[in-house]
């Protein structure tokens, strides 16, 4: 089968790798030339040293893609062997990534107030897509969420980059409203506040947010994720049901999605 995309191989060095919320960290990796090939809502794939049995690369968004500096911020979660020993990693180590993958958000010009809607780390492409936003000067709020105070992060990046408001969300309660995204989301939508909705973060939170968009013909973009086995369409492990039948590839169709496109 013919491969499709343009990804090729990078080098980087890691600048530095800290923890920013409980199991979440943010890495600066030094990889010149790479931020010029990046656009908001394509992701990386990551080879991370430390165990050869290991031949997968590991997936992951990116906050920011500086290309002043030619660095690439990334925020993650530490949710398997992979990104624990990425975790590990230190100043000066050195790797690899693939990139670019998938493809970007799809930021309307005509918007005129848009919400970013996270879900724990699921923060990280929307800080990217904040950018985009502030760039085009399209006002923006935010409601991100988490399981638990400690765990929740953005919201700070996200005022500085232009958020006009932030709400917090904790299922505990220990910060923030207490409770889901979607139920802060419900009567700002129905009131017309925004024309425009970006998220990501657990599925089933992002098919609430896209039946809620639905319901009150406000247009939803997702970014979907998938165990990604090769990321550039070879394999056929990450694909998403679509509504009209069959499916696409989360690598190379997406991530971004039409929440209308996807067969929730």
């Amino acid at each position: 089968m013919a491969l499709r995309g343009k990804a090729r191989l990078f080098d980087f060095t890691i600048v530095s790798n800290s923890l920013v919320a409980e199991d979440t960290y943010k890495a600066i990796l030094s990889a010149p030339g790479l931020a010029d090939v990046l656009e908001p809502g394509q992701f990386v794939n990551v080879r991370v040293p430390g165990d050869s049995t290991h031949i997968l690369r590991i997936p992951l968004s990116f906050s920011h893609a500086d290309c002043a500096h030619e660095t690439l911020e990334l925020i993650y979660a530490t949710v398997g062997e992979g990104t624990r020993r990425l975790a590990c990693m230190q100043p000066g180590e050195r790797s690899n990534l693939v990139a670019p993958c998938g493809k970007p958000w799809r930021i309307s010009a005509t918007s005129t107030r848009t919400v970013l809607v996270s879900g724990g780390v699921g923060i990280t492409p929307l800080i990217a897509a904040a950018r985009v936003l502030a760039e085009k000067d399209i006002a923006f709020d935010a409601c991100i969420g988490a399981q638990t105070g400690s765990r929740l992060y953005g919201k700070d990046e996200l005022l500085a980059l232009g958020a006009k408001h932030v709400i917090e969300t904790t299922d505990d309660g220990s910060r923030g409203v207490k409770g889901l995204v979607i139920d802060a989301l419900s009567e700002p939508l129905s009131q017309g506040v925004w024309d425009a909705v970006y998220t990501c973060g657990p599925e089933p939170m992002m098919r609430s947010v896209a039946r809620l968009a639905h319901t009150y013909n406000v247009s939803c973009q997702v970014s979907m994720e998938r165990m990604m086995s090769c990321a550039f369409g070879a394999c056929n492990t990450c694909n998403v049901a679509l509504a009209r039948g069959g499916y696409a590839s989360a690598c190379m169709d997406g991530p971004i999605f039409d929440a209308e496109e996807v067969a929730w």
